[in-house]
């Protein structure tokens, strides 16, 4: 029956590989994935492109397992030597755009919840939700049906992790950064150059450490990604740009970190962030179905790499086959064995808690 189940998903990855799912664009592969559950005879429900299922025997009284993953890609970048929409086989190997993020943890949690769903007399229900728009973190994605989502009290979240377990990930926060000064003529005397008053504060986010250093995700880090000023030769500009990609640990709150960065700041300098959502993860080591994990041989680390998880206020662990390496790179893949064997660790590692 597993094995059956994992060709039939594996079947499911190819067409979802071959139809296009670029963030907020996911409506034709939310038919495929709709179809899964139609031939399962197991009832759905769809928001936007967003669709969940519960358990047949769904008791009010028991808490709730979430298993969560996204059937969104980014755009094929320009090195594809492959046709990203092509789903191939070649050396066990699946290739196509979003086989390995995450189409492969998709389809193997999808067969995971169909394999658990007629069973009577479990410890917890289970609630399988497909999500659309995670690579670009948009409002139509799983934060959006979260509050239809019934006693939730932990999830697995599906991302290439090589099936160890992400037992905590990095949240994110980007802010935009003003430096003013004042604007002139270049050819007058000026001691207020917005670009160079940019200098101090780009030391700073290049020298500044944060005190609290995580065990699982080492310390916050924060990188300058862009600078823009100026738009002639002959004019100082009256402010230099800058954008900031910071990635937290477990330690701080978004919220937290911005105001360290705004006390930090000359009075010149304004900071906003774009958003305060996207904040760090974590279980425990002591859950059990951490536990039961590491009784099968799986390790656990600290994600660097943002997910649905930052949207998640209950404990939640990443964990999938593939590997997060190849996320986004050219002619992705995903071993088919990497699918068959995270299919038969998620089984295992959920029957040993519920």
């Amino acid at each position: 029956m597993i094995q059956e189940l994992t060709n039939q998903a594996i079947e499911l990855l190819h067409h979802l590989i071959a139809t296009p799912s670029f963030s907020s664009e996911e409506d034709k592969t939310a038919l495929l994935i709709e179809g899964w559950f139609i031939r399962q005879n197991i009832p759905f429900e769809r928001e936007n492109n967003n669709i969940w299922a519960y358990n047949k025997y769904f008791d009010e009284s028991k808490p709730t397992i979430l298993l969560n993953s996204h059937h969104d890609t980014v755009k094929p970048n320009g090195n594809y030597t492959n046709d990203p929409f092509n789903a191939f086989v070649s050396d066990g190997k699946l290739f196509g755009l979003g086989s390995n993020d995450a189409g492969g943890c998709l389809v193997a949690l999808i067969a995971t919840f169909t394999h658990f769903y007629g069973q009577e007399n479990l410890g917890y229900n289970f609630v399988i939700v497909a999500s659309a728009e995670e690579e670009s973190s948009g409002p139509l994605g799983l934060k959006s049906v979260l509050k239809y989502l019934k006693n939730v009290e932990f999830g697995i979240v599906g991302e290439p992790t090589l099936m160890q377990l992400a037992v905590a990930e990095k949240g994110l926060l980007v802010l935009d950064v003003k430096v003013k000064g004042t604007a002139s003529h270049a050819a007058h005397p000026n001691d207020d150059n917005s670009i160079y008053n940019a200098l101090e504060v780009l030391e700073w986010f290049q020298e500044y450490k944060f005190e609290e250093k995580s065990s699982t995700l080492g310390e916050v880090k924060m990188t300058v990604t862009q600078i823009n000023a100026g738009n002639q030769h002959n004019v100082v500009p009256s402010h230099c740009d800058l954008v900031v990609d910071i990635r937290v640990n477990d330690k701080y709150k978004n919220e937290e970190v911005l105001e360290i960065v705004r006390k930090a700041m000359p009075k010149n300098v304004e900071v906003q962030p774009r958003s305060l959502h996207l904040g760090s993860s974590s279980i425990s080591i002591d859950h059990p179905i951490v536990k039961s994990g590491i009784a099968l041989g799986r390790t656990t680390y600290g994600s660097p790499t943002l997910s649905d998880q930052s949207v998640l206020s209950c404990p939640s662990l990443k964990l999938g086959p593939g590997d997060s390496t190849r996320s986004h790179s050219a002619d992705e893949f995903i071993y088919l064995k990497e699918i068959r064997d995270g299919v038969a660790l998620y089984i295992k590692i959920l029957e040993g808690i519920v």
